[in-house]
């Protein structure tokens, strides 16, 4: 397996929305281990930082030394252990139970040329490549339902209720549904991984520009402060990744 270290280089920030009492997402920046994640606890429901930090450790010590299939199989046991987990009733600090306790994750793992992106919910992962911004990873969502099964705009689909629902994340009413996409690393790829709170606030062009920069601090820092030039009501996380 080829070392991590020397092939990638990546930054990453969170940040709380300007109307939320606490962060409930959570990332990993972990290039000796080829491993990078963004998860958002599920908004509305008690300890949706202790679902999204949940996640992470789950991730955070995935072994950097197994092959990469294995560790892609590693990451779907995890999760869905932490699943099965997270979708029981947890007693709350007052005794009381809380609804749920779910979460969204994109995490991206690559050795040598190999990537794959795996994700449930709605948190994305991004790939600028040639100067072009591709959306690798398909939101599970409302929203994209009604856009895909009814043929809504994306103006129309907004507008309905319910319209940011999730239909699916680690912790729901059904069992793990986790989708995986693999891919071949380009020379000059970057990789973006990040939660609503960054995506919404943000059009492509914008984030082409940022992703054009020369370093993924530079690059992360770019996001952010176009992001919290407005309301930024949400939590935002982004990890940046390039080679």
């Amino acid at each position: 397996m080829t070392p991590m270290p020397a092939l990638w280089r990546s930054a990453g920030r969170t940040a709380r929305g300007k109307l939320r009492a606490r962060n409930e997402d959570a990332f990993l920046d972990c290039p000796q281990r080829g491993c990078w994640a963004v998860a958002d606890g599920m908004g509305g429901h008690r300890a949706g930082d202790v679902a999204s930090q949940s996640v992470i450790r789950s991730l955070a010590s995935l072994p950097g030394d197994d092959g990469f299939d294995q560790r892609i199989d590693t990451v779907r046991r995890r999760l869905r252990a932490l699943d099965r987990q997270l979708s029981r009733a947890v007693p709350s600090v007052d005794g009381s139970l809380t609804d749920m306790m779910g979460s969204t994750v994109v995490a991206l793992l690559l050795d040598g040329n190999r990537a794959a992106c795996l994700w449930v919910g709605d948190s994305r992962c991004y790939l600028w490549r040639g100067q072009r911004l591709y959306q690798l990873s398909r939101d599970h969502s409302r929203l994209q339902q009604l856009m895909d099964r009814q043929h809504l705009t994306l103006e129309q689909a907004r507008g309905h209720p319910n319209a940011r629902a999730l239909t699916r994340a680690i912790g729901g009413r059904q069992p793990l549904s986790l989708e995986v996409l693999e891919l071949c690393v380009r020379p000059g790829d970057v990789f973006l991984l990040c939660s609503d709170g960054l995506y919404q606030g943000l059009s492509h062009g914008v984030l082409g520009r940022a992703l054009s920069m020369n370093n993924p601090r530079q690059m992360v820092d770019r996001l952010f402060a176009e992001v919290l030039r407005g309301s930024a009501q949400d939590d935002l996380t982004a990890v940046v990744v390039q080679p």
